[in-house]
């Protein structure tokens, strides 16, 4: 298995669809950090012209706390599409390529085989994710130093520049598991389609769904805590006055045995299915 691991991240690394991935997220940064930096300041400015008036904000609101959650909004479509054209592209590259032929003609484990994929797209989405939150910290507290965050949710909300360096990073940790949990899905589908055209479109057609779904209410409260498209957005609850800590657990949960169930089907089709 450790053998399988290494060599799926040699190839993970080797192709040049993670670097061009990569560069892909972080010009998206950084457009989200001039953008700010030129037009920020005139947007807060007309929104709250009056609240300014009565209520004293410590320090800039165009701070590096707000560039912070701005780019947190990536994670609703740009950063899962990107991850999950990377993530399938693990598998769908050796479709095309028939190395994956020659891989099963050796002695190796169909099981272990796909299962080091898994591994290797979960371990890179983490990174991913990882990189994401420490340049935007990085760069956002360099350029536009702290403050306090406001955010719109509903109503505003306001937080000291302490209380949102402290949500701000569990954000991100909870905004993990969903991306974690679309890069299983597309690797999934590249196991059942098998071409990186077909995986590709159906990959963002599932996206584009669950983000649908996500603003849809079903009218039934039980389905709307349990479906997976409304899992995806449990970060935004950290950005609320009282987090409610006990959905935000379940609700991770949950998404974390969707991912894992995803991953069993992705197994079981792949074992049972001929590689050719």
């Amino acid at each position: 298995m450790k053998a399988l691991l290494l060599a799926e991240f040699f190839k993970l690394f080797r192709q040049s669809r993670t670097y061009f991935a990569l560069a892909a997220i972080f010009i998206i940064e950084a457009i989200v950090f001039v953008s700010a930096y030129y037009q920020g300041s005139n947007i807060i400015d007309i929104l709250l012209e009056n609240l300014k008036q009565s209520f004293y904000f410590e320090g800039e609101l165009l701070n590096a706390n707000l560039l912070i959650y701005l780019v947190l909004n990536t994670l609703w479509f740009h950063l899962p599409l990107i991850l999950m054209i990377v993530v399938s592209g693990i598998l769908t590259s050796e479709y095309k390529d028939g190395t994956i032929q020659t891989v099963m003609l050796q002695p190796v484990s169909k099981r272990k085989f796909i299962l080091s994929k898994y591994i290797v797209a979960i371990v890179f989405t983490l990174v991913v994710v990882l990189l994401l939150a420490l340049t935007s910290y990085i760069f956002s507290y360099a350029i536009f130093g702290n403050g306090d965050l406001i955010v719109y949710l509903d109503t505003l909300n306001f937080f000291t520049a302490d209380e949102a360096i402290y949500r701000l990073s569990w954000a991100f940790a909870l905004g993990a598991i969903s991306m974690v949990f679309f890069s299983v899905v597309s690797l999934t589908i590249a196991v059942i389609f098998k071409e990186a055209a077909k995986t590709w479109i159906i990959a963002a057609f599932f996206l584009i769904i669950s983000n649908l779904l996500l603003k849809v209410d079903f009218g039934n409260n039980w389905f709307n805590r349990l479906f997976f498209a409304k899992l995806n957005d449990t970060w935004q609850y950290l950005f609320v006055n009282e987090i409610n800590w006990t959905y935000i657990f379940n609700s991770s949960m949950l998404l974390i045995v969707y991912s894992i169930a995803f991953i069993g089907i992705g197994v079981f089709i792949f074992n049972r299915r001929d590689v050719g």
